[in-house]
């Protein structure tokens, strides 16, 4: 459960404009000549047509008696339904006093009702669903994505909420510190608190000024009868929009909802803002001095609301100003050592939106000479004009991320919900593609010259005061406190008696094997073909990861991975990256401990495209040096905010605890260890890593088979190294004899992120679906596990608790995660370590095992529906060893784990007398 309070994790044009197929309008010379000169026939003139109306071609919408909008697009690739419900509630409905009552109305939604007086996470859970709920500006959502046989059981568990809902005093008491726990959390970010000061004074008289969780001093007011009041009000049928996306029958399936929903009587829902929209403004930055470690500058532009014709136009806009390297404004701040990032989104609302800008500046800058910078930049393009070029690669970046980031049903689904709420016609996306393809660099010019003018925006700073962070510190203990007594537990058989029924599929799905190629000089290649949408996604695996970092030079393995796209033998920076955003491809190497990871998609049409660049930036980087001191100074920003985060800090210090210093996993990146990489050091790390027998490439998507084999033979093929790859020692590691406690108090921070755990296992150990069935059952979900039913929903210690089972190559961690107040978190730290006894003692149950064994299953059956996911799978299946038919095979060995098992590895996992527990954040008495 979270809020959605502007999207900020994407584009907002993004998550709201999908699944769309438009011609691709831009001829690439460079590449269609090296391709032709290789012997590749590429036809740039025979692309594609797609209608405009691919979203909403076969959706169908069918009002019942009572109100309800139903929308269901039938989507038969793959085995699986997503179910939405879209209330038309949101915090701009919210009355004064009582901001985020809507947000803390979504909590409850998950209490019980009066028919089912369980929590419904384990009930969805129990479906083997991956079920959650948002809260944004206009709406409330509720959102699973499931096997197709779960299809009727989680209608009725939705109708059951939409009119049964049990609200008592004892629900809202423990939910209201859940709630709290959560804003808590938001207030650790200081670009939450910045922006949450700034849309205040952008939206002074209205609910988008108000955070849409609410405030810690609202939600402690919230009385019973408040809460009711709003659910009685909005929760109604005729308020609602239920989508349905996937594999399922129309006709029967509209039966089915009548069924269900059409006996929920209509009440009058009165979905409206309660607070007139005014706005004032004024010259003088807000100005945040707190605790921090980068300066921030964020600015809002007031625009109009998601209807309004204007819109198409300014998401071009923001596109030509933002949208990657090659944007307007990158040079001017980033190249210009000014900040290390420039991020943007037109968020579009019912009643009103906004363009959003945020940078991030490098240290010592002067916040007031950026705004400056930036202001001058902007009247300087409104005066010129900006160009054809630049207007047609915005639109192509535009459409391409549309339909790139949105070909799972999930995403479907949201933008059929979106448009339907928000825009109030699920067809909406019709006329704005419309729009799209018609704007001139005149539209764009309009809007620049129109909305961004300085007299109409808000500016904030945000400041970082120069305090002291203490050291951590570090105490052992041979013995840990219990000091809590739980609330009384509702057994998982008491749960399943309140699940609906589920009616086997006759229909049977047996997934499609990968073809696994290996080239002479030892590359791997993984092939997939998928048609189902003319698309490509491409994910790769080099051995060059951070686990080969030289001690007094941790960082250099991701200096080398984020400088491999800043130029050629052949081609500099500019022209690799306009080449991909002119196609809008997306290619990007990130590093983690045990290698580099490619991610890669693209147009079907585009993939000789994007594997010659690929192909050009593994073998051919040439390591700029001017390039490299932006990305160091980036690399150093990273570090400076990674070092005022408490979730980073506590996994940091775990990890440094855990592993001792000769183990490679301890070594860690630093300002002082960043500064000694040369571009020396670069370039012998690349020609001694970068190899490829250690590089593995999987490729799922619109391809055929023999002419991608010939592309990669053509590319790849000459690319040769000598002598064996490097390979790394990895030193034993024991557990410590004690309890380990460690605590890092950061300034400012409102909450505390606790990771505690022990010592796991490696991918390959036979014992590893055991340990998977039983980190499910511990904590592999924050409402529906041992952990999250205790200490989070009985106690409501904390928004967020579960364990995570890591297994790589080499030997992994068992970890446990929550984010609780300070004055909880000794209090949620011994309630876990009591749940961890109670286990080692008295193990699970054979239900746990059954429910978990199943709910495994259903979301390894998600996952092969998700593009990316099943991509990741076949890769990974490859590197660890696993072989090419352990994509069929894991379900098989999940069902095949034993009781006996389950508890044998807890048993051998779990050892609560010598844990590491480290906490970050507020100050936590130990």
């Amino acid at each position: 459960m979270s809020v959605l309070s502007g999207l900020r994790r994407y584009r907002l044009s993004i998550f709201l404009f999908s699944c769309f197929l438009l011609t691709v309008l831009l001829v690439i010379f460079l590449f269609s000549s090296r391709l032709a000169s290789r012997g590749i026939d590429f036809n740039w003139q025979n692309l594609p047509q797609f209608p405009s109306t691919k979203l909403i071609q076969n959706v169908q919408k069918t009002v019942l008696a009572n109100g309800l909008t139903v929308l269901t697009k039938e989507v038969h690739n793959a085995p699986v339904v997503s179910v939405q419900v879209w209330y038309k509630i949101g915090s701009r409905h919210e009355e004064l006093g009582v901001n985020g009552i809507a947000h803390q109305l979504e909590h409850i939604m998950f209490k019980g009702t009066k028919n089912r007086p369980v929590q419904f996470a384990r009930l969805f859970s129990a479906l083997g669903s991956d079920s959650n709920a948002f809260t944004s500006y206009d709406q409330t959502v509720y959102h699973h994505t499931a096997e197709r046989d779960k299809l009727k059981a989680l209608l009725v568990l939705e109708a059951d909420r939409m009119q049964n809902l049990r609200i008592n005093s004892q629900q809202l008491a423990s939910e209201k510190k859940v709630v709290i726990s959560e804003l808590e959390g938001y207030e650790n970010s200081p670009e939450y608190r910045l922006s949450r000061a700034v849309m205040g004074a952008a939206f002074p008289n209205h609910p988008y000024g108000l955070p849409v969780g609410g405030t810690k001093a609202h939600v402690e007011q919230f009385t019973v009868e408040q809460v009711k009041n709003y659910y009685r009000k909005f929760y109604t049928s005729d308020n609602a929009v239920l989508v349905i996306v996937g594999d399922f029958s129309t006709a029967s399936t509209l039966d089915i909802v009548k069924e269900v929903f059409g006996n929920i009587t209509t009440k009058k829902s009165e979905s409206k803002n309660l607070i007139r929209k005014q706005k004032s403004f004024s010259e003088t930055p807000i100005l945040l001095r707190e605790p921090g470690a980068t300066p921030l500058l964020q600015i809002i532009y007031p625009l109009p609301d998601v209807n309004h014709p204007d819109i198409p136009a300014l998401n071009v806009m923001d596109y030509i100003l933002t949208g990657g390297i090659n944007s307007y404004l990158y040079p001017v701040l980033v190249e210009s050592g000014l900040a290390s990032e420039i991020t943007a989104h037109v968020a579009s609302a019912r009643d009103g939106s906004w363009y959003d800008v945020l940078v991030k500046a490098t240290p010592d800058q002067d916040l007031s000479k950026i705004d400056h910078v930036l202001q001058e930049a902007i009247a300087n393009l409104a005066k010129t004009g900006v160009t054809s070029e630049q207007v047609e690669r915005a639109k192509t970046q535009l459409t391409a991320a549309l339909i790139l980031s949105n070909r799972d049903i999930t995403s479907l689904a949201m933008q059929l919900g979106y448009n339907e709420t928000t825009a109030g016609d699920y067809r909406y996306i019709q006329r704005y593609l419309a729009k799209i393809s018609q704007i001139k660099p005149a539209d764009v010019n309009a809007v620049l010259q129109k909305y961004l003018q300085p007299q109409g925006r808000v500016v904030g700073f945000f400041q970082p005061t120069q305090i002291e962070t203490k050291a951590a510190s570090k105490s052992y203990t041979t013995q840990t406190k219990e000091n809590f007594t739980s609330g009384k537990s509702v057994a998982l058989v008491e749960v399943m008696k309140y699940l609906p029924n589920v009616e086997s599929s006759q229909k049977s799905f047996k997934q499609e094997i990968p073809q696994l190629l290996t080239f002479n000089n030892g590359l791997r290649l993984l092939l997939l073909p998928n048609n189902t949408t003319p698309t490509v996604t491409l994910i790769g695996h080099i051995q060059a990861g951070t686990e080969f970092d030289p001690d007094h030079q941790a960082g250099l393995a991701a200096l080398v991975a984020e400088n491999l796209l800043n130029g050629t033998k052949t081609q500099d920076k500019l022209t690799l990256t306009k080449t991909l955003e002119a196609r809008g491809i997306n290619l990007d190497f990130t590093t983690y401990r045990e290698g580099v990871r490619i991610n890669a998609n693209s147009l079907a049409t585009d993939l000789p495209i994007l594997l010659t660049t690929l192909a050009d930036v593994i073998q051919n980087s040439t390591f700029p040096a001017q390039e490299l001191e932006i990305t160091r100074q980036q690399a150093l920003t990273a570090v400076r905010s990674d070092l005022d985060n408490p979730e980073k800090v506590a996994r940091r210090l775990f990890t440094q605890t855990v592993y001792p210093e000769n183990h490679p996993l301890h070594n860690l990146a630093t300002e002082k260890t960043i500064q000694k990489v040369q571009r020396e050091d670069l370039i012998n790390f690349k020609a001694q890593h970068y190899r490829p027998d250690t590089t593995v490439l999987a490729l799922v998507g619109d391809l055929e088979t023999e002419k991608v084999r010939s592309l990669v033979e053509s590319l790849f093929g000459n690319w040769h190294v000598s002598g064996q790859a490097p390979k790394i020692k990895y030193s034993p590691v024991t557990l410590p004899s004690q309890v380990v406690r460690v605590n890092a108090e950061l300034p400012g921070k409102a909450q505390t992120v606790t990771n505690m755990g022990f010592i796991g296992l490696n991918r390959q150990d036979s014992r590893f679906y055991a340990a998977l069935v039983f980190n499910q059952i511990l904590g592999g979900d924050t409402l529906s596990s041992r952990l999250g039913e205790q200490v989070r929903d009985r106690q409501g210690l904390t928004y967020g608790i579960y364990s995570n089972l890591q297994a790589g190559k080499n030997t992994g961690t068992l970890t446990i995660e929550m984010q609780t107040s300070p004055e909880d978190t000794n209090k949620a730290i011994s309630s876990t370590i009591q749940i961890l006894q109670r286990i080692q003692q008295q193990g699970v149950t054979p239900l746990e095992v059954e429910t978990a064994q199943k709910t495994l299953i259903s979301n390894y059956n998600l996952t092969l529906a998700n593009p990316e996911e099943i991509t990741d799978r076949i890769l990974m299946n490859e590197v660890y060893g696993l072989g090419k038919l352990e994509l069929r095979a894991f379900k098989q060995k999940i069902q095949q784990v034993t009781l006996n098992q389950v508890n044998q590895i807890a048993r051998e996992l779990l050892q609560p007398d010598k844990i590491v527990i480290v906490t970050a954040g507020s100050a936590v008495n130990n």
